[in-house]
């Protein structure tokens, strides 16, 4: 599993036929421009030089899954530089547990009226602030994208988390630089893009809500993107790199403000294509 990465100064390059077969099983990566692909290439290699990954419950991490989840973590982060650089946005955890299904965990949640329930919840990833993220192969297979249906790439989402999470907790809206927006200050960055995030939350909530109540049209990212702001974020983050074309036309406020963020553009400047 890629073991003769670690511990060498300058990670080598990915052999061509690892590399080739990553691409033709996540299509949304072979897309990309010439000069993305070899950025792509180089950083997956130093993500597997620098990450620890972890078979659990008698999975066994092989190269394939190693390279799979790599290559999509490393996506989102592949043109930020501000207020972090690269593969900086991850230099708080080094594990990535994988697992051959999905997983259920406890849980507990105080309601409104103050009453805590506690209950199993059955998840498919998880990203812990400071720790480690946990991903079910059978479900990053399934991440190459999807013809019909809303886009469903658990790495990108659990990175997405990661990112998020760089700005303390999750609520939709990682650290920013001052400059981001036209925006003056870190402060009214965050302002403006909460502000965004929160008009486009709520109008997904109510197409929902509609589409589940009274058999409306569904909306087309992933119902859970309704649960909570950050994972609203992290679900947008999955069809953006998944499907960026449809992604314009169903969410056009947020385009403007991912390009802005994802590609590297702190002044706000828009262009260029995921």
């Amino acid at each position: 599993m890629f073991r003769w990465l670690r511990g060498l100064r300058a990670a080598p390059e990915i052999p061509e036929t690892d590399w080739r077969a990553t691409l033709s099983a996540y299509p949304f990566l072979a897309r990309r421009g010439a000069q993305d692909l070899q950025r792509l290439r180089e950083l997956t290699a130093r993500f597997l030089q620098d990450k620890e990954f972890h078979g659990a419950l008698g999975f066994t991490i092989t190269d394939e899954v190693a390279l799979a989840i790599a290559a999509q973590a490393v996506l989102p982060v592949l043109h930020l530089h501000a207020p972090l650089k690269g593969l900086d946005w991850y230099d708080d955890f080094v594990g990535i547990v994988v697992v051959p299904e999905e997983v259920t965990t406890p849980r507990v949640a105080i309601d409104e009226a103050g009453v805590v329930h506690e209950y199993d919840e059955a998840i498919i990833g998880e990203a812990r602030e400071h720790g480690p993220v946990m991903l079910s192969w059978p479900h990053v297979q399934e991440g190459g994208g999807q013809a019909t249906g809303p886009i469903l790439n658990v790495v990108i989402h659990e990175f997405a988390h990661k990112i998020d999470m760089r700005g303390g907790g999750v609520d939709g809206c990682p650290p920013l630089p001052a400059g981001f927006g036209g925006h003056a200050s870190a402060r009214e960055a965050h302002a403006h893009w909460l502000a965004t995030m929160q008009a486009a939350y709520d109008a997904f909530r109510e197409q929902a809500i509609v589409a589940e109540r009274f058999g409306g049209e569904p909306p087309w990212l992933d119902g859970y993107a309704a649960s909570s702001m950050g994972e609203f974020f992290a679900v947008a983050c999955e069809a953006y790199f998944v499907d960026p074309g449809r992604f314009a036309t169903e969410m056009p406020t947020l385009r403007p403000l991912f390009d802005a963020f994802f590609l590297g553009h702190a002044d706000g400047r828009t262009g260029g294509s995921t």
